[in-house]
């Protein structure tokens, strides 16, 4: 790990990318560098700040995506950038880190103080993910449900178009509405629910109610054996104030930070200013040949 240098613009600004299973983020992160008296400093809560963050949904073009996302980035005003994510950060032409260290970076970053979570919770577009920390906010062990899409943030977001539903309207319904029983076995038998209730004349408030007391719980599910108490959940999911407020009835002191949508995008911002990275190739060589 290098150490930062104090630059005569006394700041370092470093722009953080995640290229997700259904969506783009990237953060743009500044770091004064004015108490490092020309030595090594970490970037925390106190001396960095987000100065810019977006996402971008990719239906299934995350090339097309991350191209037009940069152009709303001033990239020559960076000094550093990284990127995170699954399969498709392998061919950019980037610094690039795993999922899992980006998500110990931001995590230590958006922790409050006085607490430590033994459990953070990555509510995703495609999947679900339990990473178990340590005391030093280290994971030490990673779970995951089975690969159906049902439950997911991205299947949640299908069944809403299908019945014609915004996420606005979504997040106006209350979870005290009784929610409609549907399937969380299997994404084809869940959709079947969802149209066999609208077609009865159910309300779409209360099959959305079901869908999100279903995805949460799928979270529960994966908690089962860890300790219910001071749980983070990240992701795009965590934006789901229906499904939060199901979880909030069963774990205590469930944490939700506001950051955490772009996450995994904080957390490689976050890793680039405490790293060396490759220079920025320019949008023409961004992505690689093969």
């Amino acid at each position: 790990m290098s150490g930062l240098i104090l630059r005569k613009s006394g700041r370092m600004r470093a722009l953080g990318l995640c290229l997700g299973a259904s969506s783009v983020s990237a953060v743009d992160l500044i770091m004064d560098l004015s108490d490092s008296h020309g030595g090594k400093i970490e970037p925390n809560s106190k001396n960095s700040r987000i100065a810019k963050y977006a996402i971008y949904p990719h239906e299934g073009n995350p090339k097309k995506t991350l191209l037009s996302a940069l152009n709303d980035f001033k990239l020559d005003s960076l000094d550093r950038i990284a990127v995170t994510g699954r399969r498709f950060r392998k061919f950019v032409n980037l610094s690039s880190i795993s999922e899992p260290e980006s998500v110990e970076y931001a995590y230590r970053f958006v922790k409050p103080s006085d607490v430590s979570c033994p459990v953070l919770v990555s509510a995703g577009g495609e999947t679900f993910m339990i990473y178990i920390l340590d005391r030093f906010g280290k994971i030490c062990n990673v779970l995951t449900g089975n690969k159906c899409a049902s439950g997911t943030g991205e299947f949640f977001l299908q069944q809403l178009r299908r019945m014609d539903v915004s996420m606005e309207e979504a997040a106006r319904w209350a979870a005290a509405e009784e929610p409609y029983h549907v399937s969380g076995r299997c994404s084809v038998f869940c959709k079947s629910d969802c149209t066999h209730a609208t077609n009865k004349g159910i309300p779409r408030s209360k099959v959305t109610a079901g869908l999100c007391k279903m995805m949460s719980d799928k979270i529960l599910s994966l908690l089962k054996k860890e300790t219910k108490q001071n749980v983070m959940i990240t992701g795009g999911t965590a934006r789901n104030k229906m499904m939060i407020e199901y979880l909030g009835r069963e774990i205590s002191d469930l944490i939700v930070p506001d950051e955490a949508p772009y996450f995994e995008a904080l957390g490689a911002a976050l890793w680039a200013l405490n790293h060396e990275t490759a220079p920025f190739p320019g949008i023409s060589n961004l992505l690689k040949e093969n």
